[in-house]
């Protein structure tokens, strides 16, 4: 077979190790391209130009899109954004800095130059741009979601070696493209961080059927087919189903019993659990059951699979809570503490929801309460008076833009993420700004920091303060702080 002049002929002044990796490659390229593998030949150059422009992988993200678990749909989009990395600096950087001729069309047998492209591109050989492309994916996929990763890994894998089979590239630049687009995966994963990165383990109880755990469950958030199916996976749990009026009691009672407490249900549902395992130091046992369920999620609890394997395999973690107090009253949040207008608009999106469903609810209220033209809240803030639209403080720091809701990458990180909205005219414009300020800590109407603690001073009586999406009065002096590493809480560690 006439070799690829690129890979036989040494130049002048070449290192004896360029000179054997040259070498390396000119032979793995002739066994790959010559070799006949009569099962291969139509598979894999079509497999090769599905993946042309990344359609094949566009086909795969929408695929998983549509898949009812929001861990599917967070691997796409995280495949995808991965992708976009990927080929960008395969096509600015690795091209442009590496001008390598493409292969010879005579180095590849004539059965399969029918297969390569109709007309040879005359763009830089290294990287492979497919190579980057469909490990980027297939790496981003398997960072979010392990399981999704092993269906992926096997077609990117073969997009990349159809590469060299199709005597489109060399063995080395497939290599070096495969690299680029794992290291694009993880440069993402750098910046927008997977879920249920809490790093303190804790020693807890391995259940390998689920005896000792009572799980109870609010049969308002329509807990009943996570209920039996919690119950098939672990059939020696007890699972208690009640009314929300009733959430409070059945904890107690589970307390008694069990030697882990567990909870379905929303986010308020989990508070309360929570302050049940806080004061009789039983681990606890997340089962997400609500409409937005962000302190399970943040865990890498999404579903009864996750939290039967964590419950198996003993693996927990300890994590941070928040506590607030006024006088003589107090409590804690796994998630969100705020005063202002968002208090209000969890109250007046508790009035509608039963009638018109939560997300609904949650836009009109919203729409009722920034119209109104009532006036910002005053408080002592950081030693000064000032007049405060909203006053947020998250349980750990939140990575996201702006107010937007955003995920947790350590729940044990002892800081309080505040976020400040000045007084102005209209609370509207000034959450806007805010909004828009995103990663900026400091702008005319917003303001964020991370402290450990925090003190409100000359709070007005009947100031509404929002925890967990339940709702308080206060007054006077609020203080908000962080107990460190306080909760014990299942949640898998294998895969993440």
């Amino acid at each position: 077979m006439p070799h690829d002049p690129d890979l036989t002929v040494p130049k002048p002044g070449h290192r004896p190790l360029r000179d054997r990796a040259l070498a390396l490659d000119r032979r793995l390229f002739e066994a790959a391209a010559g070799r006949r593998r009569p099962g291969a030949d139509p598979v894999l150059p079509l497999l090769g130009r599905g993946a042309d422009h990344g359609a094949l992988w566009f086909a795969a993200a929408a695929a998983l899109a549509v898949s009812r678990t929001p861990r599917a749909r967070r691997a796409a989009a995280r495949g995808l954004a991965s992708l976009g990395v990927a080929s960008l600096t395969a096509g600015v950087l690795g091209r442009r800095s590496v001008r390598r001729p493409r292969p010879a069309a005579h180095a590849v047998p004539p059965v399969r130059l029918v297969r390569r492209l109709k007309r040879q591109p005359v763009t830089p050989s290294f990287p492979d741009g497919h190579a980057a492309s469909a490990a980027a994916f297939a790496t981003g996929v398997a960072l979010e979601s392990p399981g999704w990763g092993a269906v992926v890994a096997p077609v990117a894998a073969s997009v990349a070696l159809s590469r060299v089979y199709s005597g489109v590239r060399r063995p080395s630049e497939a290599l070096a493209g495969a690299a680029l687009g794992a290291g694009a995966a993880f440069a993402v994963r750098g910046l927008v961080p997977t879920r249920g990165q809490v790093t303190p383990q804790a020693d807890v109880p391995a259940l390998l059927r689920g005896e000792g755990l009572v799980l109870v469950a609010n049969s308002a958030s329509g807990t009943a087919d996570r209920a039996r199916a919690l119950r098939d996976a672990l059939p020696g749990a007890e699972v208690v189903e009640c009314a929300p009026g009733e959430v409070s009691a059945r904890l107690e009672e589970a307390a008694g019993r069990a030697r882990v407490l567990g909870v379905c249900g929303g986010d308020g549902t989990v508070n309360t659990a929570a302050r049940v395992a806080l004061r009789t130091g039983l681990p606890l046992a997340v089962l997400p059951g609500g409409t937005l369920n962000h302190f399970a999620y943040d865990l890498g609890v999404e579903d009864v699979r996750d939290l039967a394997r964590a419950l198996r395999q003993g693996d927990a973690v300890r994590v941070d809570v928040g506590r607030y107090s006024c006088g003589d009253r107090h409590g804690v949040f796994l998630n969100t503490c705020s005063v202002g207008v968002y208090p209000e608009l969890v109250r007046e999106r508790e009035r509608w929801s039963h009638r018109i469903g939560g997300w609904p609810a949650g836009v009109l209220a919203a729409l009722r309460v920034l119209r109104t033209g009532r006036h910002p809240l005053e408080a002592e803030f950081q030693g000064r008076t000032r007049p405060l639209w909203l006053l947020f403080a998250g349980n750990g720091t939140y990575h996201r833009v702006g107010l937007a809701s955003g995920r947790r990458r350590d729940l044990a990180d002892g800081q309080l993420d505040v976020r400040v909205v000045h007084g102005g005219r209209r609370p509207a414009v000034r959450l806007l700004a805010a909004a828009l300020a995103g990663p900026l800590t400091r702008s005319p109407a917003h303001a964020a920091v991370q402290v450990g603690r925090l003190r409100l001073d000359h709070v007005a009586p009947g100031t509404l303060l929002a925890y967990d999406g339940e709702v308080t009065e206060v007054e006077g002096r609020v203080t908000l702080e962080k107990l460190p590493e306080a909760l014990t809480v299942y949640r898998p560690i294998a895969g993440y």
